[in-house]
């Protein structure tokens, strides 16, 4: 299955951070990273009196299952320092957002896929749309048509995953 993972990161060196998360990623059992995007700078979403977002797109291969990956991210959150008490929206060194699941749509208390915002997010769209134009959320519209209404975020492509 394939599956696509949002990374973001505003403190302690984010690309740093964005680099790390990607090597737990790589080293964790069940799963095969394929692509990756390039990074994008991003003002903050929801709580704005922070500094910069450093984001990008990860897409994986895995036969886990999606409440199996979603734990692995949320451990990876963990072991690389996540501080959960700030709140919702708030600075934090690493974020891991499962974004889809192959074609799944669900809903758990723990769990939503695709991920119930990504289509409000220019930070998440554009590098979906890097690695594939013509993406499609599932039970949603294309990515292109949802980032059409989002003009308003800031979102600057600072280069290739590599180059920074």
């Amino acid at each position: 299955m394939d599956a696509w993972i949002g990374l973001g990161s505003n403190l302690a060196n984010p690309g740093g951070q964005l680099r790390e998360a990607l090597l737990h990623l790589e080293d964790a059992a069940g799963i095969e990273l394929r692509k990756i995007s390039g990074l994008y700078r991003t003002a903050p979403w929801g709580k704005r009196d922070q500094d910069d977002f450093l984001n990008a797109v990860a897409v994986i291969e895995t036969e886990l299952q999606p409440g199996e990956l979603l734990d692995i991210l949320l451990q990876i959150e963990q072991q690389m320092g996540r501080d959960r008490s700030v709140g919702r929206w708030g600075p934090r060194c690493i974020d891991l957002d499962l974004l889809t699941y192959d074609d799944l749509v669900m809903k758990s208390p723990s769990l939503e896929i695709p991920h119930p915002r990504m289509h409000l997010r220019a930070f998440v769209l554009r590098p979906v749309l890097e690695l594939d134009p013509d993406f499609v959320i599932t039970g949603n519209r294309s990515a292109k048509e949802c980032l059409s209404g989002l003009d308003d975020q800031e979102i600057e492509y600072i280069g290739a995953f590599n180059e920074q």
